[in-house]
């Protein structure tokens, strides 16, 4: 009698990755809606040229990997990534600054270091500092959020692709008549100039709790990343541990001095914190893998993302506080490591 011989693995995972990406996406959806709505058309032409980037420079990377490409297209991992750094931008943003921060993402972030499953550090994340720190007055361009109440000068959709491909606006238009800092930029420079926190809320781009637009922006983000968490795409240590790690400190130093502190609803409701917790910080590639070093690691970037925005130079902090981490990750990964079963903890080294 003859056998039927499989080869390892012999038991294979219901979900690849191919089907988790599609999954991120699709959690994402809502929020994207939520932001063309809010701030105009500019993300999606984001989005187009992101995606545009990131897969054209996965194909090419692969080719000159001698590997077939659809490979890594196939994992829908570029698009994901296209999609996060699109987040991340203005929605005035042009072109040749979005070109940038997907090729990097993509070549340098990624496959320099040997593609998806080898990469140290987080690539739209990468690839969003770049341009950051390349392009710090295109980074500036963010637009008022589209409510009845606020005055500002919202622009067409042509008038936005002729932005976005040329970088220049109408004649009768300049960069201060349709830009507005951002909720966080308002709080930072406010607090720094010695005005309270009260007085700061005064802003009209300011909401119930964070940034008008915003709020709702992330109340998005959560209900998409609860949605993971309930399809099991991520795990709840390191989201959990991102918000305690930004809302504890930012709790403690707001009940110390409420009229020098952002209230921790602001940290929570501005910014990518949402994004972060549940879309950025996951990376199953960057990220710790243990489950107490998921937690610790999630800790470490709340913490980082408030001390960034109290003491730093940056508004948002989220980018830095994440590739910090990144760095971090083998250590964490090494010193949470699980306990084997069977063996004393002094028998567990290496």
């Amino acid at each position: 009698m003859e056998f039927a011989r499989r080869e390892a693995p012999y038991i294979r995972p219901n979900v690849g990755v191919g089907s988790m990406m599609l999954q991120v996406l699709a959690a994402l959806i809502p929020a994207a809606l939520a932001h063309v709505w809010y701030f105009g058309p500019g993300f999606l032409f984001n989005l187009i040229i992101a995606t545009a980037f990131c897969v054209g420079s996965e194909t090419l990377m692969m080719r000159a990997r001698g590997r077939d490409p659809m490979v890594a297209l196939s994992d829908y991992s570029a698009i994901v990534t296209a999609a996060l750094l699109a987040f991340a931008l203005p929605s005035l943003t042009p072109w040749w600054v979005t070109a940038t921060g997907a090729l990097f993402a993509i070549v340098v972030a990624k496959h320099l270091y040997g593609g998806l499953g080898f990469n140290v550090f987080n690539p739209a994340m990468v690839g969003y500092v770049v341009i950051l720190v390349a392009y710090p007055m295109e980074m500036n361009l963010w637009v008022a959020p589209r409510m009845g109440d606020i005055d500002y000068i919202s622009l067409s959709v042509l008038q936005t692709i002729k932005y976005t491909l040329t970088g220049s606006l109408p004649d009768a238009l300049t960069f201060d008549a349709i830009s507005r800092a951002t909720p966080l930029d308002a709080m930072q420079s406010g607090l720094r100039n010695m005005r309270t926190y009260a007085e700061v809320r005064t802003n009209p781009m300011m909401g119930d709790f964070g940034g008008r637009g915003w709020e709702w922006i992330s109340n998005f983000f959560a209900f998409g990343g609860a949605w993971l968490l309930v399809k099991k795409i991520i795990r709840w240590q390191i989201p959990t541990g991102v918000l305690l790690g930004l809302l504890i400190p930012a709790g403690l130093f707001y009940i110390i001095s409420p009229g020098s502190n952002a209230s921790p609803g602001f940290h929570l409701f501005s910014g990518a914190t949402i994004l972060c917790a549940f879309f950025i910080a996951t990376d199953p590639v960057s990220a710790a893998t243990s489950p107490k070093g998921r937690f610790v690691y999630g800790c470490g970037i709340g913490f980082l993302i408030f001390a960034i925005r109290k003491w730093g130079s940056f508004a948002d902090g989220v980018a830095f506080a994440v590739l910090m981490m990144n760095m971090a990750t083998p250590a964490i990964d090494y010193i949470t490591r699980p306990h084997i079963v069977g063996h004393s903890r002094r028998s567990d080294k290496p």
